[in-house]
């Protein structure tokens, strides 16, 4: 916070209100993306900054870690994470899988971990398709 919230001037500059920081690379990166080739990280643990960021940068991948463990709405993150499509989003959920199981059967239960998150976010986005 002492960081993405720190305010700047927008990139029009003028009378124009302060800016969070966040907002400002969010700016710069989607000016700066004429090749497709830039993505951002933001946190699920902050979803009013995902959307706000998603309104910048629409069709930007964008990397969503803290789903789970870290406490990041899974329905919040699909719903403002996504594009218009419902897609450039990749939704890290790391120690939700990673720490499925200690025991000898770990990698069944971490894929069983990795299939019911994708699940989940496949009914999200197809509920989001009805809206």
């Amino acid at each position: 916070a002492d960081f993405q919230d720190l305010l700047c001037r927008p990139a029009s500059g003028g009378k124009h209100k302060a800016i969070p920081l966040f907002e400002r690379v969010a700016a710069k990166a989607q000016e700066w993306n004429t090749g497709g080739n830039i993505g951002l990280v933001i946190g699920a643990t902050y979803p009013e900054e995902l959307k706000r960021v998603r309104t910048i940068c629409p069709d930007m991948p964008l990397l969503i870690p803290g789903i789970g463990a870290q406490g990041g709405e899974l329905a919040l993150t699909v719903r403002y994470g996504t594009d218009a499509r419902g897609e450039r989003a990749i939704i890290a959920s790391s120690r939700q899988v990673l720490y499925a199981s200690s025991g000898a059967d770990f990698a069944s239960a971490a894929r069983k971990e990795a299939q019911k998150l994708r699940q989940q976010i496949n009914d999200l986005l197809a509920d989001l398709a009805h809206d």
